[in-house]
């Protein structure tokens, strides 16, 4: 009796090794499924099999993740063609932060949707009086992504003003400024901002403007506010109809009424983001 039953074990076992298992998918499916899933789900599911592995590689697939002008963003950022890379590397890489323009500027694609983000560095803008040590100098900070920011610590005309030309992906974008009034610094390992030097930015409200060469055109004013923190001052929306072409933007910032001085304002940088990510500005 007992050899009948291991005599059995054999078949039982052969007909357990047929039934299908996702390892049997074939490739061209998984990979049509992938075409449905944010990029982070793709290299999750990447790691089941060597069937999802390779249909996680699929050009196809991460063509649909990139943005239309990726070319374009590929030849301007990174060291190799984009026709030497595959897809997935060229994704990833794009998802690092690039720099271009000297170091002054900085690009990137969310992980998750693909979408551009730029960042421009207060060096690449234009200041005035920014090279007269009586009123501005640059210090050092670990809080910003370029590791200096520009500080004033008086002037009776503020203006800060920028240009950028760039082709962007279709879609809606806001722009901002990032700045801090005070002065960030670190005292026995911990956080401090000095505020002595702050003035002059509760009597008129700062003004902020920005212009395409596509004919959007935005402003909008407010007082500055919250001393110590990083704040995004909103200056305004432009939209990208079709990619293809570099569109320009022109974008400022200004106080000149010269009745009264200002100072001890942070100048980090420039953020572009898409309009649906503005929420996201508020935590960082």
């Amino acid at each position: 009796m007992g050899a009948g039953i291991s005599g059995l074990a054999p078949d039982a076992q052969r007909g357990c090794s047929l039934k299908p298992g996702l390892g049997d998918l074939p490739e061209s499916c998984i990979s049509s499924i992938f075409m449905y899933l944010d990029p982070p789900e793709i290299c999750k599911f990447a790691s089941l099999n060597r069937a999802f592995r390779g249909a996680s590689l699929a050009d196809y697939v991460w063509e649909t993740k990139l943005p239309s002008n990726y070319r374009y963003l590929a030849y301007k950022l990174l060291d190799e063609s984009s026709e030497r890379l595959c897809k997935k590397e060229v994704y990833a890489r794009l998802c690092r932060p690039n720099r271009f323009d000297g170091g002054t500027k900085e690009v990137w694609l969310d992980k998750r949707s693909g979408k551009l983000c730029l960042c421009i560095s207060a060096d690449a803008l234009k200041i005035t009086g920014i090279d007269d040590r009586r009123y501005w100098n640059h210090i050092p900070t670990e809080e910003s992504r370029f590791q200096s920011v520009a500080y004033l610590q008086q002037i009776w005309w503020f203006e800060v003003v920028g240009e950028l030309e760039f082709e962007f992906p279709p879609g809606s974008y806001s722009l901002f400024f990032r700045l801090q009034l005070g002065k960030p610094s670190k005292r026995f390992g911990r956080r401090v901002c000095n505020i002595d030097q702050l003035h002059g930015w509760n009597i008129k409200p700062v003004r902020f403007q920005l212009s395409t060469s596509k004919g959007h055109q935005a402003s909008s004013e407010c007082y500055l506010h919250n001393p110590g923190n990083w704040v995004h001052y909103h200056v305004g929306d432009f939209v990208i109809e079709n990619s293809g072409t570099p569109t320009k933007i022109k974008f400022s910032m200004m106080q000149i009424d010269c009745t009264h001085t200002k100072g001890g304002l942070c100048v980090d940088s420039v953020f572009i983001y898409p309009c649906e990510y503005r929420e996201r500005l508020k935590d960082y």
